[in-house]
């Protein structure tokens, strides 16, 4: 397998991002946290993971109905 350029691998995280971020919202739901794991960015070469972060109880109930 060949290995992925760092700053093509978030690149790619962010896009995945932006794509959840919107796809999220035309289903009514928000998740304020989500982002990049600054973390996972810190690494020599990073390998970024994405946080989908904390919500509401409301928030929760909605992304799971979502996903049902």
């Amino acid at each position: 397998m060949e290995a992925r350029h760092p700053a093509f691998c978030v690149g790619e995280a962010e896009d995945a991002v932006k794509e959840l971020r919107a796809e999220l919202a035309k289903a009514g739901i928000t998740l304020p946290s989500l982002g990049l794991d600054p973390v996972s960015l810190a690494r020599e070469a990073p390998c970024p993971l994405v946080e989908l972060g904390r919500c509401s109880v409301e928030t929760a109930r909605r992304l799971a109905a979502a996903l049902r």
